[in-house]
């Protein structure tokens, strides 16, 4: 450690010089030199480009394999990083550094922060707040409904949604996002120039509009099962909190769930059928403690005070002069209104047996109001009244 010492740099760094960046991306790119390895040299030497002037032997006092040493020594990787580097730079790729401004303050929190993230989109997501949705690749309608819905009510709130682009909740959360006009990011698990699953390229190109794609691994590698625990922490580390809607009992998700509680982040979980597989995971993380979520609210409550207070109030500012909306819907509209909720769903049986209306004149009346943007319909014939009023988005 001794000699580590002199070559260490204590510095700040108002932008990351393309020697950095290269020496960086050339030691994440040798074998044997994982995330954890990467954060214990990071946490010894700030100046990554000086581990490439220690000696054989100084190498091997950091208990590294007898290859890396050998590969770091002989710059084996070096010309492969600047390849990657003028290819990035060619294709429009952003480089984020750890140590540089743009790397995400909550990333660096996390036990093994990668040394380099790729990203192509807007980087300026990655310092927004941010909550993860994920879930299965294979949820019932109900799931889909539930992360598409949870995800467009953040997303309208100026929070953005972290995912991992995968089939299942991962794109309804995306998708969600999106259709609110919000910002999502998608952790993916192969480089950032291998869209998986190929389906989704489509909505690769959507999110890019106003996202991010991001991922640490270099171009060109294929999504191989065992990346993606690893793209996991990624998804939980730049949240504040996730959020698992569907999950089997041996479903990824559990993982990303597990990983946000190693990271002190909130975890929530969208509670479902107990004789649905999907539903193991959230009900399962339920039991542990993980919050109940029914509504963005619940999610909302959980955020730092300064953000949370801010969400609040913008709503109850968006919610008052909206009132005059209503001199423009009948008696009986206004008065299936009023029994609704914004944080808690109503069976449409209690809602006709109350009515005072016959079952085909509430259902127009549901579906009038519906359609005019007052009121969701949520899956088992559950009704919620909207939370940001027609003209309010």
């Amino acid at each position: 450690m001794a000699v580590v010492a002199r070559h260490r740099k204590d510095f700040e760094m108002n932008e990351c010089s393309a020697a950095r960046l290269q020496d960086t991306v050339e030691l994440t790119l040798v074998p044997g030199v994982g995330s954890l390895t990467q954060n214990r040299i990071w946490s010894a030497c700030r100046d990554i480009s000086s581990i490439f002037l220690l000696d054989r032997g100084e190498l091997e006092s950091w208990n590294l394999p007898g290859d890396s040493c050998a590969a770091i020594h002989s710059r084996r990787y070096r010309d492969m990083a600047i390849e990657i580097v003028d290819w990035g730079v060619r294709e429009g790729v952003r480089f984020v550094v750890r140590g540089c401004p743009e790397y995400p303050p909550l990333l660096e929190e996390i036990s093994d922060p990668p040394m380099v993230l790729y990203a192509r989109g807007n980087v300026e997501v990655l310092r927004r707040p941010a909550v993860a949705v994920v879930g299965t690749r294979r949820p019932t309608p109900y799931g889909m409904q539930m992360a598409e819905g949870l995800a467009s009510d953040l997303g309208a709130r100026e929070i953005a949604v972290v995912s991992g682009l995968a089939r299942g909740i991962d794109a309804a959360a995306h998708r969600g996002c999106l259709k609110s006009g919000g910002a999502t990011a998608a952790v993916l698990g192969s480089g950032i120039d291998v869209i998986y699953p190929r389906e989704h390229e489509r909505m690769s190109r959507s999110i890019l509009e106003r996202g991010l794609l991001v991922t640490e691994f270099p171009p060109g590698t294929s999504p191989s099962p065992q990346n993606f625990p690893v793209r996991n922490r990624i998804i939980s580390g730049l949240a504040l909190g996730t959020v698992i809607v569907e999950a089997s009992e041996y479903s990824g998700s559990l993982i990303t769930a597990r990983l946000a509680m190693e990271q002190n982040r909130e975890v929530f979980a969208v509670p479902g059928n107990i004789t649905a597989p999907q539903s193991f995971g959230p009900n399962f993380l339920i039991r542990q403690g993980a919050k109940l979520v029914q509504t963005w609210r619940d999610i909302v409550e959980e955020l730092p005070s300064e953000l949370r207070h801010g969400i609040l109030r913008d709503e109850a500012r968006a919610a008052a002069p909206a009132e005059s909306s209503l001199d423009f819907l009948s008696d009986a509209e206004r008065s299936i209104l009023s029994a609704l909720s914004t944080d808690r769903a109503t069976l449409f049986d209690r809602l006709y047996r109350d009515s005072g209306q016959g079952m085909a004149e509430t259902c127009n009346i549901l579906l009038n109001l519906e359609m005019r943007g007052y009121v969701r319909q949520l899956p088992g014939n559950l009704y919620i009244r909207a939370a940001r009023p027609p003209g309010k988005n």
